[in-house]
């Protein structure tokens, strides 16, 4: 083992250093970590026709790898990138015989092993239990799997973890991502343990700065943002999004009967970051929608959380998911959310989320949309109260600065907040520390209502320096 690496070094196996949800997780993570003591290392996936070779080594597939988005935070924070061929369903001797050839290559270097791919995991994590790795754990990120031919071997492959004795512990983001992986058997006899996909609370704090810095670089200052956040995947279901989007516009279109007359003569907008195989057919989606030129394509962004603050509303309409960071990090950032209700109800911490079925029609979606913005369903209040609400909503939009009672210019201080709550329970949350609604909570205003947020989203479970509090301890002493 190479010197100047840290005492404790955790391998981490995934698809590749993309920005999906896991890698942007994993990144967090990594981040707060205590980098002196914890190290983490990434073994990815990558095409081995470049070399020539049916099981080539790292070494060979590294030299050909084209670097992937966080390859460079990896290496700044320490990390070291190694690759496997990509798994592709006939390769199967191939494949196990790179990663025994990988752990010949490294022995003793890894105190623990953990498989976020879990498509494989029940083929890498017994080489690296038998080449003497200490702790070997499968983490499931996603309750669901494509349609087709690969959703039917995802599920063939992950057949074995069903069983105990394949790991020596197994992660969920969720009940429900449990239950995908491990089967019911595992999870409701406590051998699966639930850990929140954590983020970093602070940095999605709602920040008017941002929000008109990132409206103005968009060319939406005076614009209404309706905000999705996700891969242009199977699972991110884009053409309902852009369907109810399409409804959406109609509807203040052709609002006759002015129900919404507080919107008319705004313009309206879909901001959707993210990249991915179907992106391209989603624009053609919305050409023939004829709603593209009111859709921003924004891809992947360094600084996504600054486009949340961009954003009036989010709306979440996946077919399935682990646990979602996206809605996770809207709901940090003061936003209304939408969502589907096959998305995992962890996701629905605060008074922000409402969930509805992908199976209604996307207008009804669209008038819930619309209803929330002019706030029918929340208040009812007498006239002048809800008129006092409504204005306050929109002078948030249109970009101008706030003043309220709640209002503070500092993000809160969760130092304070972490003090006497323990991060060994960070998955029971603590009731009597969280606070009632009534203290600091109003919806439409995001700067007023954020320390409310933040503190109910951080007592569950959602803080990631609390997370890694909890993770190093876990990798130091091998048990929670």
């Amino acid at each position: 083992m190479e010197e100047g690496y840290g005492q404790i070094r955790v391998l981490h196996v995934l698809g590749g250093l993309g920005v999906g949800g896991a890698e942007c997780r994993i990144i967090d993570l990594y981040r707060n970590m205590d980098r002196d003591k914890i190290q983490f290392d990434f073994l990815v996936h990558y095409s081995p026709e470049k070399t020539g070779k049916k099981s080539p080594t790292s070494d060979e597939l590294m030299a050909v790898r084209e670097p992937d988005y966080f390859d460079n935070s990896v290496k700044k924070l320490g990390g070291r990138i190694f690759c496997l061929p990509k798994f592709v369903g006939t390769n199967v001797v191939e494949y196990k015989r790179a990663i025994k050839q990988f752990f010949k290559e490294h022995p003793n270097e890894w105190k623990v092993v953990q498989g976020h791919m879990t498509s494989t995991a029940a083929l890498y994590l017994p080489i690296a239990k038998k080449a003497g790795v200490p702790i070997c754990i499968a983490h499931a990120r996603s309750a669901g799997v494509d349609q087709g031919i690969k959703g039917i071997a995802t599920r063939f492959l992950r057949t074995p973890l069903h069983k105990e004795g394949i790991t020596d512990y197994n992660f969920a983001c969720s009940k429900e991502a449990g239950i995908s992986v491990f089967g019911d058997t595992l999870v409701n006899a406590g051998n699966v343990r639930i850990i929140p996909n954590a983020i970093d609370l602070r940095k999605f704090a709602y920040n008017e700065e941002k929000r008109n810095a990132i409206r103005a670089e968009l060319g939406i200052s005076n614009a209404l943002v309706i905000g999705h956040v996700g891969s242009f995947r199977y699972a991110k279901n884009h053409e309902f999004l852009l369907e109810v989007f399409a409804a959406l516009c109609r509807m203040l279109d052709n609002d006759d009967n002015n129900r919404f007359s507080m919107l008319h003569g705004m313009r309206i907008r879909l901001l959707m970051l993210g990249k991915g195989p179907l992106m391209e057919e989603m624009k053609k989606k919305a050409e023939s929608l004829h709603i593209y030129d009111r859709c921003i394509f924004a891809g992947n962004k360094s600084n996504a959380s600054d486009y949340y603050q961009a954003m009036d509303y989010f709306c979440f309409p996946s077919r399935y998911e682990g646990l979602p960071g996206s809605v996770i990090e809207a709901q940090a950032s003061g936003l209304q959310c939408l969502v589907s209700d096959a998305v995992t109800p962890e996701v629905d911490v605060t008074e922000l989320v409402s969930m509805r079925s992908i199976k209604s029609e996307p207008r009804d979606w669209a008038r819930k949309i619309l209803d929330d913005l002019m706030l029918h369903e929340d208040y009812h209040s007498d006239p002048l109260s809800e008129e006092m609400k409504l204005n306050q909503t929109f002078t948030a939009i249109a970009g101008e600065r706030r003043e309220s009672v709640f209002e503070t210019e500092e993000t809160p201080d969760f130092d304070s907040l972490d003090e006497g709550t323990g991060f060994e329970k960070l998955n029971v949350a603590d009731s009597s520390k969280q606070p009632k609604k009534s203290e600091g909570f109003s919806i439409g205003d995001r700067q007023g209502s954020s320390a409310y947020i933040l503190s109910k989203l951080k007592h569950a479970g959602f803080d990631v320096k609390s997370q890694a509090k909890m993770m190093a301890y876990f990798y130091e002493r091998g048990h929670f």
